[in-house]
């Protein structure tokens, strides 16, 4: 996830930002100005942003200062300008009270605003930092839209003033938000990450002029959509300015592919990722240490697999145990990139004339993609995936629009390869989505069950006519054996073993389980479209090839008099072992292969789990499930779309 979030509380948690988070992560001297602070650590200042800041008396791209810092995230939500108004007031003969309360934003609160940290993907920000001035800038531009583009989504369509009794009532702020960005370039390890942090006031003016709160629920619900939306935008805009590409690539065995620059060694990502090695290693360690942990009497203090949910939670308490002193001296931004530069060609493994032409290298990557693959986006077929892959991400199959639409985003981001698209293409896929292949399962007991953004949905297909037959389980040892269900016990650890010297039982990430179900899913609508109606024929090889890195791509004829000969069927479906080996080798996908007979089966048997599962959780939505036509609507638009393959729908980075 390039989005993360944070509440930001009037007190400690307000001190702790103005000390380090302004002033680049390091340490800001006792009574040093933030401006000198700011320009010892080697930042910039920071700059306001938002629709609200009319309202304020304030224009975008100012200069943020440490007393409207205070006074809006510190002083419990009052005017950036509340010092001068409250000054003013007195020497008119206003009271104290009188003058303290013209300088209030409706309610003191204690969390007054939200940090949004915003980051590119890293083959990105490599780019940045071992690139020239003019592909520095054109990438910094990148990031600063991308940001805009959010804020302005995020001002529009996800935040809401809470009012009246129990907050019944809820209102767009029309004014816009408020938010200081401040920038940040490097990680706490050293390595390069250009960032920025948007702290986002939550005080917003209603249509009648007063002042209320941003409901921040509602922002953490759609930091998942805002993500995918920020790593879209920032994308797509520096492969069109620069001539590069996207390419799927997977990071974590069993999580969702993410979309890298095409030609960035992914030995160069392992340089950046010092800290996340050490995350991992700690984070092996704990979960050894719960499913081992034991009470006084012996008995297991703790499940003995390891849910997704443990694990995220266990991944936080890993980072804060392994999470790095503050940086040492400053070092302006000149000098932080020659000494990337230099570190890496010592340390990352990388020959030295790929990291000082990285670019002509990522350039050379996108032509290759862009000779081989076209971009192309079919609606329906979209809308069939998006549905099926956030059908089994989420808990019970059911879910809402936002899960819709930060899915929709990553497809798009996976088919488009970097290009750009119309803006509203995503809603156009969420719309296709809900009305042909969702289910309305609302049981509104709140006014806010009838708002659109909180309706819940789940898909319409009947998930038992997939085949019920088990697949045949790999001979290993008993005791290295995990349960292939979470409810099942687990053997437990032989005496006199190490950690290390035995795998952990965890649950199957929800990734792994959307692939499979979502390729039956497909090859079963697939099925079922082609013995019905043909109407018009959907471009299903360009869209499957739109998602498929470029070695697996079907190669160009030797002989051009052989070109006007029909494929046989099943040859499209034959790959060289030497490529894929060597695809795995680089960490790319490899999962955008067209489905062959053998490798249906092989979906359709492991699907079963999850097939049953959601039966289960499904039983009071049969008869209304059965009523309905299974497939309804588009009935030849079904067959088996592939774009989304590499990567259905993010655990999350974060999981919805």
């Amino acid at each position: 996830m390039t989005v993360d979030i944070r509440v930001i509380r009037a007190g400690q948690m307000y001190r702790y930002y103005l000390r380090e988070t302004v002033v680049g992560d390091g340490r800001r001297p006792a009574r040093t100005p933030l401006r000198v602070a700011q320009e010892q650590a080697g930042v910039p200042v920071g700059r306001w942003m938002g629709r609200g800041l009319a309202a304020l008396g304030l224009a975008a791209g100012e200069e943020v200062t440490e007393a409207q810092l205070r006074n809006l995230f510190g002083e419990r939500g009052r005017h950036p300008y509340a010092d001068r108004i409250e000054a003013d007031r007195l020497a008119q003969g206003a009271s104290p009270q009188q003058a303290y309360r013209a300088g209030a934003l409706g309610r003191r609160v204690m969390v007054t605003g939200v940090d949004f940290v915003s980051r590119p993907q890293p083959s990105i920000y490599l780019l940045w930092a071992f690139g020239d001035e003019e592909t520095r800038r054109v990438i910094e531009a990148a990031h600063e839209r991308a940001i805009v583009r959010v804020l302005e989504w995020v001002e529009d369509e996800v935040a809401v003033i809470r009012y009246g009794t129990d907050g019944i009532y809820r209102v767009r702020p029309p004014g816009g938000l408020v938010a200081a960005r401040f920038r940040h370039y490097e990680a706490r390890s050293g390595r390069p990450l250009l960032h920025d942090h948007l702290l986002l006031s939550v005080k917003g003016q209603r249509l009648d002029g007063k002042w209320g709160s941003i409901h921040t629920t509602a922002l953490y619900e759609n930091t998942v959509a805002a993500s995918a939306l920020y790593n879209e935008l920032v994308a797509a805009e520096v492969c069109e300015e620069l001539g590069l590409a996207t390419e799927p690539r997977i990071v974590t065995p069993g999580r969702r592919p993410v979309m890298e620059i095409a030609g960035v060694p992914h030995g160069l990502i392992r340089w950046t990722a010092r800290r996340s090695d050490q995350i991992a290693t700690c984070l092996s360690e704990l979960e050894h240490e719960y499913v081992t942990a034991v009470d006084d009497d012996g008995e297991p203090k703790f499940l003995p697999v390891v849910s997704e949910r443990t694990r995220t939670k266990l991944n936080q308490i890993a980072a804060r145990k392994t999470r790095p002193p503050k940086k040492g001296k400053a070092r302006s931004l000149g000098q932080l990139r020659a000494d990337w530069k230099a570190s890496a060609i010592r340390t990352s493994g990388v020959p030295a004339h790929v990291i000082t032409s990285l670019l002509e290298y990522a350039r050379a990557a996108a032509a290759a993609i862009r000779a081989r693959v076209a971009a192309v986006v079919d609606i329906a077929l979209a809308a069939v995936d998006v549905t099926a892959t956030v059908f089994v991400m989420n808990e019970g199959g059911r879910f809402h629009r936002r899960h819709l639409l930060a899915e929709a985003r990553r497809h798009l981001a996976l088919v488009l390869r970097g290009q750009l698209r119309d803006p509203g293409l995503d809603d156009q896929v969420v719309a296709a989505a809900i009305s042909i292949h969702c289910l309305d399962i609302t049981e509104p007991k709140t006014i806010r069950g009838l708002e659109v953004g909180y309706r819940l949905y789940t898909a319409r297909w009947s998930l038992s006519d997939l085949p019920a037959r088990r697949p045949p389980g790999p001979e290993t040892e008993p005791d290295r054996q995990p349960p292939t269900d979470p409810g099942e016990p687990t053997a437990h650890r032989p005496p006199g073993q190490d950690t290390g010297e035995w795998d952990v039982p965890r649950v199957p990430l929800q990734y792994d389980r959307a692939v499979l179900a979502g390729a039956a899913v497909r090859e079963q609508l697939r099925a079922t479209a082609a013995t019905a109606v043909r109407g018009r024929a959907y471009d299903v090889v360009a869209h499957q090839q739109a998602a498929m890195p470029e070695q697996l791509l079907a190669p160009e004829p030797a002989d051009p008099e052989h070109d006007d000969q029909e494929d046989e069927p099943g040859r499209r479906e034959a790959l060289d072992l030497t490529a894929l080996r060597a695809l795995r080798d680089s960490r790319t996908d490899v999962e955008a292969l067209d489905l062959t007979a053998e490798r249906l089966r092989h979906l359709q048997d492991a699907f079963t789990a999850a097939a049953d599962r959601a039966h289960t959780t499904m039983g009071r939505y049969t008869r209304r499930d059965d009523a309905e036509t299974p497939h309804p609507g588009r009935r030849d638009g079904q067959q088996a779309h592939r774009p989304q393959e590499p990567g259905p729908h993010r655990g999350r980075d974060a999981g919805h």
